[in-house]
């Protein structure tokens, strides 16, 4: 059976853009106008996704988050043309898997939402060994190796790569990455998360890298690419 899609947005040519594009790629597809119909339809279909608008006419986007990631286990892709750092932050806090902004790519937002479907939470738990290119990271282990030979990690970015590959390919926030790598009896500053990653970018990037493999979500978060 094919993923089903719920899109949620109240714009017709958007929904019918986002319709096309996902039958294409083989999905289902469900939509809705607005926050309520959406609450309906998740209730009955019981969607693998959700693409959900922010700017809805019956309710705020940011206030459905929630009561969809409530009525199952459906991944929540916000696909919007809000693009202010605190909505970005509010919504993943909030429980949403990803944030794309309007305009966007199409081959982009197929990409994004094959690896939200790949990390849905009931059905694939964090793998124990992660590998991206020529990287492979032994959570379990916790060693890295680059083209088969140990990369050295201190401590702190250890932390910080192991939290941004259970991830792979989604955004993980400052504030989870400060929380979660420094705890509660430090005092995290994002400078200090700043330094970790461009450690990280100089040990685990070739020379002139085509492309990065820790994106930086500006303001937000970063994020393990999942391509290369």
């Amino acid at each position: 059976m094919p993923a089903s899609i719920l899109i949620v947005d109240d714009e017709p040519a958007i929904r019918r853009l986002l319709r096309n594009t996902l039958t294409r790629a083989s999905y289902a597809v469900i939509d809705a106008c607005n926050g309520r119909d959406a609450l309906h339809a998740a209730a009955a279909e019981r969607p693998d996704a959700i693409l959900l608008d922010l700017g809805l006419p019956d309710r705020d986007g940011l206030s459905l988050i929630p009561l969809l990631r409530a009525q199952g286990d459906a991944v929540v892709l916000v696909v919007s043309a809000r693009d202010a750092v605190e909505e970005k932050v509010s919504a993943l806090d909030l429980g949403a898997d990803d944030f794309v902004t309007k305009p966007f790519d199409t081959d982009e937002l197929l990409a994004r939402l094959r690896v939200a479907l790949r990390h849905r939470r009931t059905n694939d738990p964090a793998p124990q060994v992660v590998e991206r290119g020529d990287l492979r990271i032994d959570l379990d282990r916790r060693t890295v190796a680059r083209h088969g030979v140990e990369v050295h990690l201190t401590r702190k970015e250890h932390d910080v790569l192991a939290q941004l590959a259970r991830h792979i390919g989604r955004i993980v926030t400052h504030e989870r990455l400060l929380t979660s790598c420094w705890g509660g009896d430090e005092d995290p500053r994002i400078e200090y998360l700043r330094i970790v990653i461009r450690n990280l970018r100089q040990k685990l990037e070739a020379p002139d890298p085509v492309g990065s493999v820790i994106a930086n979500e500006l303001g937000v978060g970063y994020r393990l690419r999942a391509d290369g």
